[in-house]
């Protein structure tokens, strides 16, 4: 949360309590949010405006339909994720093809899938939301992982949705969404591996 926003909960009463301005400031809080969200689930930026704005007029239309306003941010982007499936499987933008997990991997020198032996998401640089072209690199790889684990990572990493949200939003078991979360970051963090070491190869040449 920035500095400067109000919690979720808070955000939540003013709108169920129907206070002057509950909207505007649920917009100002999730405007973003729900732009990053979307164009790194749609892959488009078309279609991320477009499930941005369906998501926010949805809240609009049917808060009352929310029963706990702690769990803000999760019904909204369960809300979210379901428009983003929606228009994923209209959109002239939409893979033909979903790419396995196997495919996302860098391939090994004989070929075959390289192994994701690098499971440490902490060992990441911690400069890598400033730089400018790591920052471009993550948002390439997590969007070519498979939507199964593209939508954990999201959920749980970006938007900060505890294992319990993001399995309510997903309609799987935490158990599940942890499975596919320590695969995703493996996948991620590979990939990033990579990119560091051919930059590095690039510098020394």
């Amino acid at each position: 949360m920035q500095s400067g926003e109000l919690p979720d909960i808070e955000i939540a009463q003013a709108l169920l309590d129907g206070r002057p301005g509950a909207f505007e400031s649920f917009v100002d809080a999730y405007r973003a949010k729900l732009f990053n969200y979307s164009f790194l689930m749609c892959g488009q930026r078309e279609d991320a405006e477009e499930v941005s704005q369906e998501t926010l007029l949805k809240v609009f239309e049917s808060f009352d339909q929310l029963r706990e306003p702690a769990r803000l941010k999760g019904w909204v982007f369960r809300i979210a994720k379901n428009f983003c499936l929606m228009k994923r499987r209209k959109s002239v933008f939409a893979p033909e093809v979903e790419l396995s997990l196997d495919e996302v991997r860098p391939a090994r020198r004989d070929g075959e899938a390289g192994g994701l032996d690098i499971a440490d998401w902490s060992a990441l640089p911690e400069d890598i939301a400033v730089n400018s072209e790591l920052r471009k690199a993550l948002d390439a790889a997590v969007r070519e992982l498979p939507e199964i684990y593209r939508s954990v990572f999201l959920l749980r990493d970006v938007e900060e949705l505890t294992t319990d949200e993001a399995a309510q939003v997903l309609d799987v078991s935490a158990e599940v969404i942890k499975t596919r979360l320590h695969r995703a970051r493996l996948a991620l963090r590979q990939r990033l591996d990579q990119h560091l070491r051919t930059q590095k190869g690039v510098a020394a040449g």
